[in-house]
């Protein structure tokens, strides 16, 4: 059970250093003011990101959390 943990620590901060990637890009974003079509498809895809980040992290925590109630 400590490896579903470890490996449940380990998703949980790939999300959320993915997570701190979004909060950074999109401030970079803000700071270069691009036009308005610009702007938009680089939060598209940056949503993306952020959506993916949040169940990473949502599934290590689950795996944390099974680890820890099994062992």
């Amino acid at each position: 059970m400590t490896l579903l943990v470890l490996l449940g620590a380990l998703l949980t901060a790939l999300g959320l250093f993915g997570l701190g990637y979004c909060i950074r890009q999109g401030f970079v974003i803000r700071r270069d003011k691009p036009s308005p079509e610009v702007a938009r498809s680089a939060l598209q895809r940056l949503v993306a990101v952020n959506l993916g980040s949040v169940a990473l992290a949502t599934i290590g925590l689950v795996l944390v959390v099974a680890g820890l109630m099994l062992g």
